[in-house]
């Protein structure tokens, strides 16, 4: 399978910029800062300003990578207590 990385200029900060992103990556970008209710280019500058090391655009395919196992986290942790649940089981105190 080809990769399609796609080098793409953006305004962080000011300041214009080009990252180099895989299509998949930059549509999920897009995602998630619609669901924060913001522009790509503030979450991209959200980013920015927490990376380590490393290039922004390595930094964004990390964000989105962790945003995506959280997903999974937070939708696994559900489906346990829907589980749970219908097996009769509670969390809490016991009376």
């Amino acid at each position: 399978m080809k990769s399609s990385i796609v080098k793409r200029s953006i305004v962080v900060g000011g300041h214009k910029t080009s990252v180099s992103l895989e299509d998949a990556f930059w549509n999920l970008l897009k995602e998630i800062a619609k669901g924060r209710d913001e522009t790509v280019s503030d979450l991209v500058a959200e980013i920015d300003g927490h990376r380590k090391y490393g290039n922004l655009s390595s930094a964004i395919r990390l964000f989105v990578l962790g945003y995506v196992l959280d997903e999974i986290g937070r939708r696994d942790n559900v489906a346990k207590r829907r589980t749970r649940k219908k097996d009769g089981q509670t969390s809490g105190l016991r009376v």
